[in-house]
């Protein structure tokens, strides 16, 4: 008889930093004012707009000074305390945005991962490891400047995550890991009080690593000039800007899925937001023609400008898209001005959505979204995890995503049955095998469109949900993540002999619903998803991946 898995020990492997002894460390010096920075661009924001005056003079040479700030200190002859009171206030800016950052620290250890905050009122936030369902990178572009970057640690529950923000660019990706390894178990082992550190420089290393809060700090021999320094923190930074991921160890060099420029843009243009513009620019055209466009102007004219700007984040911030597998799960890059990163390690995703809205029918792309347990945290997430996993893809695409997010779904029986989910249903398929329990036909009633493709099955340790014709759907649910079964009938479904079936997961974008179903197929829906989620939950091990040998490792994982 083997071995039970539980008595596999948990492999040792060092830490990456220093952050996980369970002292107490600070964060990046620069937080102040990276935290900050909306606050200083809404004061030179108010200084701009009171000098609007003098600017009008300084372009087009006219004096018309009234009403300007400026002019009247200046007549009052209080240009010394105008200056003291500014001198002031930035002290006093500069002073709590230090005081802020001194009280402003975390800890890591092998069970928490706990945040101290506050000046005034104080506020202590922990994340339990065993509770992780993801750590998130985010690199802003103004953070990225300064070599910065935000980590946040998600976790179950509501309001619950934890966010460290900021830390040097390489201290958080190795924080990440360190992190992340922590969490499926692997135990870190940590030197002799009397051994060196690994990441303090020696005398004489000149590859010593860069000390913390630098992400690139080169080794001078000799004293280093300002000219050298500035020329190695710009290059630094120019690298740091092309790779969205500076952790080259944990992602594989290739990502699974390459969405090219032209798809991506046309997945954005192709969207509701652009129905919702044009019937937004005919009512325009028609007030106008009617001599009322006044109030329509007013209504409709500052949207349809702003819509530019939605356009330009939306493609800015998918392009450079990658997904591949780690050691530690799914990691999904993203962004060409400001980068995110995301890690979701393994059988922390309890719902998935395969969606194709009607606009893209013509081209064959598909959409995938995701539910996990941390995008209930709310309002502390400034970074909340992203449920699209795959902004656009084609076919080929979807299964390669899949193979990644759902380990072992991946036989010729699978893709089929996923293929067929996609594109397939009873009425065009007639004497094909479908694979799938569809609704009766007197569910046209209801779903006059629609029914020929509502149905469920049941794969594996996954369930299979199938629906809609104008913007089709599939579902898909690993038992072991389901939270309950709800079958529902009301008095035009009894009528019918028909029933609604929900699959309960966590809350997100993705619902696992049957809207018709025959009767007596409830009942059979009931006990398998009973019965399978019992079973699945007791035989899933993956909250701690790192402790056994016999969970597979993720598709495409590094050795």
């Amino acid at each position: 008889m083997s071995e039970p898995v539980a008595s596999v020990p948990a492999p040792l492997a060092a830490p990456r930093t220093d952050l996980t002894d369970g002292e107490w460390h600070r964060l990046h010096p620069a937080t102040p004012l990276l935290r900050g920075g909306i606050f200083m661009v809404a004061i030179i924001g108010f200084i701009f707009a009171n000098l609007r005056e003098r600017l009008i003079d300084l372009f087009i040479g006219q004096e018309n000074h009234g009403g300007d700030p400026i002019g009247e200190i200046y007549q009052r002859g209080a240009t010394g305390w105008a200056l003291l009171i500014i001198a002031g206030v930035l002290i006093v800016i500069l002073v709590v945005f230090y005081l802020s950052w001194r009280m402003h620290t975390f800890r890591v250890n092998g069970e928490i991962v706990e945040v101290r905050s506050g000046l005034i009122f104080r506020s202590n936030r922990k994340a339990r490891l065993d509770r992780v369902q993801g750590v998130n990178l985010a690199r802003p572009l103004f953070p990225r400047l300064f070599g910065a970057a935000r980590l946040e640690i998600t976790v179950a529950g509501q309001d619950g995550n934890v966010q460290l923000a900021y830390l040097g660019s390489k201290l958080a990706d190795d924080l990440r890991r360190d992190i992340l390894h922590l969490a499926s178990g692997l135990r870190q082992a940590r030197q002799p009080a009397d051994t060196p550190d690994v990441l303090a420089p020696t005398p004489g290393d000149d590859a010593a690593p860069a000390p913390l809060g630098d992400s690139a700090a080169p080794t001078f021999i000799g004293p280093p000039t300002a000219h050298s320094a500035l020329g190695d923190f710009a290059t630094a930074r120019y690298h740091e800007f092309r790779a969205p991921d500076l952790d080259p160890e944990a992602v594989p060099p290739e990502s699974v899925v390459r969405i090219p420029p032209g798809r991506l843009i046309g997945s954005v243009v192709l969207s509701g937001f652009t129905v919702f513009l044009l019937l937004a620019a005919i009512g325009l055209i028609v007030s106008v023609i009617a001599g009322s466009s006044g109030w329509v102007l007013v209504a409709v004219l500052p949207g349809l400008i702003g819509s530019v700007g939605y356009y330009f984040s939306r493609v800015t911030k998918t392009l450079r898209f990658s997904i591949a597998g780690t050691s530690d799960g799914v990691r999904i890059g993203f962004g060409l001005l400001s980068t995110s990163s995301q890690t979701l390690p393994p059988g922390r995703i309890h719902a998935i959505e395969v969606s194709q809205p009607i606009l893209w029918r013509r081209f064959g792309w598909w959409q995938i979204s995701i539910n996990t347990a941390s995008q209930a945290s709310g309002r502390s997430s400034t970074t909340p995890t992203s449920s699209i996993i795959l902004p656009v893809g084609s076919l080929a695409d979807v299964a390669k995503v899949l193979e990644l997010v759902l380990p072992g779904f991946e036989t010729d029986t699978h893709r089929a049955l996923v293929e067929n989910g996609m594109l397939g249903g009873r009425r065009r398929d007639a004497g094909v095998a479908d694979f799938y329990s569809n609704a009766p036909a007197r569910a046209v009633w209801l779903r006059p469109f629609s029914w020929w493709r509502t149905g469920w099955a049941v794969s594996g340790n996954v369930a299979l949900i199938r629906r809609g014709v104008l913007a089709r759907d599939l579902i898909l649910v690993p038992l072991a993540r389901m939270q309950g079964v709800r079958i529902s009938q009301g008095p035009v479904r009894r009528r019918l002999r028909l029933a609604s079936a929900d699959l309960l997961t966590v809350a997100g974008p993705v619902t696992a619903s049957l809207r018709v179903i025959d009767v007596d197929e409830a009942v059979v829906l009931l006990k398998w998803m009973s019965t399978g989620a019992v079973r699945s939950a007791r035989a899933d091990t993956s909250h701690q991946w790192s402790r056994t040998e016999a969970t597979p490792p993720t598709k495409g994982a590094t050795e």
